[in-house]
């Protein structure tokens, strides 16, 4: 199997800074199911050309397929040596993995810079036909010449098969490239040679990030992509509808600084974190869930206590992930700080097997982002499922309100807030959420209290 990427712009050879593979040399790559090579048939200013070919042992095939395919013979007989499908998607994984994350640590000014580049595929089975690939490829921005391929030459009363040679074109970034290939070669095959789980739906999302939740052919992307669990295919796709309205979130709160400016005075941006973190501390939980994390900033405050033994951090936007990252300084950590930090992508209204085994989770103004009718969605993944021996939760308190000057009656503190509870509101959720799911809750303010309204926020902290 033959991938081959082409770039025009100038000067081209720059296209082995990206790959982390040098023009000059073959390199060789072992793979669980076969080997890969990576070499240049094309290196100059003006063209440069790289080239991925893939060798599928088909015995080793045999011996890793956990069921046969076409009868008896299926899994002697079978198009997987020769086409691209999701041992490609493997090896584009496994050889360009630094250039599919965005990482180019020599010239990190070229990930960001879109440009011209050609994709040859030599044999695709598309099980759909030409359309599909349109479906798949022209939403994405890119022109599609295919070359379909007839199941017999000498027999041309059997008809075409379902086999493409595809040439795909687009000014873009590498990384969105590889993201797409990745993603789209096992939608077009319908199939994947390995076991389908959640963590499929991870890796989906994780490089669908950007595009996939607004391609007018996501549903069956994700369906095809996780092998027709029409389950896992649901979970993928309200996945991607938390992701999207996660992002317009972080558009709302970059357009208005509103709550910013009002809680600035109180400094409750701050006082909230501590009181969290103290919160913790006195629990004497060593690993903590930061659920709705954000942008870290709780992270970085439990990551300089030392009883934090592990602290995993979980949003629904990638893009609060990648600024986490960076203000965490992930990278540049050294190895046993970075042992004790994690992110995760991923829902609070899905089921989460990750999120299990906890000594305690937080949630700092996050259930008020929450469509009430999702609320309790949000409290089984939770309470029920996670079920960390404690949980701490803050929320402001609406009561509060009338003693922000610059607030306008009967207006939220956030533009994204879909609820704010008064005091009693809170006291009587808390009560109903440790009567179904088995906890103990005692509630307490943060900031300073005003004798007729109450703290600027409240916390509650719920125990097993």
């Amino acid at each position: 199997m033959l991938l081959t990427i082409s770039t025009t712009r100038e000067p081209a050879t720059d296209l082995g800074y990206l790959l982390h593979k040098h023009p000059d040399r073959v390199q060789e790559f072992d793979l669980a199911f076969g080997s890969a090579q990576v070499f240049y048939p094309e290196v100059g200013p003006e063209l440069c050309t790289a080239a991925l070919l893939l060798d599928v042992d088909p015995i080793g095939l045999v011996r890793g397929r956990g069921s046969e395919t076409g009868g008896p013979l299926g899994r002697y007989v079978n198009d997987r040596p020769y086409v691209a499908s999701s041992f490609l998607s493997v090896a584009i994984g496994r050889v360009f993995g630094t250039a599919l994350s965005g990482t180019c640590k020599q010239r990190p000014e070229l990930v960001a810079e879109a440009w011209p580049l050609q994709v040859r595929l030599a044999v695709v089975p598309a099980r759909g036909g030409e359309a599909l690939l349109q479906r798949l490829f022209e939403p994405l921005g890119y022109s599609i010449v295919t070359h379909r391929h007839p199941l017999d030459a000498r027999h041309e009363e059997w008809g075409a098969s379902p086999y493409f040679t595809v040439t795909l074109t687009k000014t873009t970034t590498l990384r969105e490239l590889l993201a797409h290939l990745y993603v789209l070669i096992p939608v077009l095959d319908d199939d994947k040679h390995y076991y389908i789980g959640v963590d499929e739906v991870d890796k989906l999302l994780r490089h669908g990030a950007g595009w996939l939740a607004n391609h007018p052919a996501r549903e069956e992307i994700a369906l095809r992509s996780l092998r027709r669990q029409r389950s896992l295919a649901r979970m993928a796709l309200e996945r991607l509808r938390d992701e999207d309205e996660s992002e317009s979130r972080v558009e709302a709160v970059e357009r208005s600084a509103v709550e910013e400016a009002l809680e600035q005075p109180l400094r409750l941006h701050r006082v909230r974190l501590d009181a969290v973190r103290d919160a913790l501390h006195d629990l004497g939980a060593k690993r903590v869930l930061d659920l709705g994390c954000g942008e870290g900033k709780l992270l970085r405050l439990l990551l300089r206590d030392k009883q934090f033994e592990c602290v995993v951090g979980l949003d629904t936007s990638i893009r609060c992930l990648e600024v986490a990252a960076e203000r965490l300084h992930l990278d540049e950590m050294a190895p046993r700080m970075r042992e004790r930090v994690e992110l995760l992508h991923g829902s609070l209204t899905y089921r989460d097997t990750r999120l299990e085994g906890f000594d305690a989770a937080a949630l700092v103004e996050v259930i008020e982002h929450v469509e009430p009718s999702r609320l309790s969605a949000l409290e089984r993944v939770v309470f029920e499922h996670a079920r960390p021996t404690s949980v701490v939760v803050t929320t402001p308190n609406a009561e509060y309100n009338v003693r922000f000057a610059g607030l306008p009656a009967g207006r939220f503190r956030h533009a994204d807030h879909r609820f704010e509870w008064t005091r009693s509101e809170f006291a009587t959720w808390a009560a109903s959420v440790s009567e179904r799911f088995g906890y103990a809750s005692t509630i307490a303010p943060i900031g300073d209290v005003d004798d007729e309204v109450g703290s600027p926020c409240q916390m509650a902290v719920f125990r097993r």
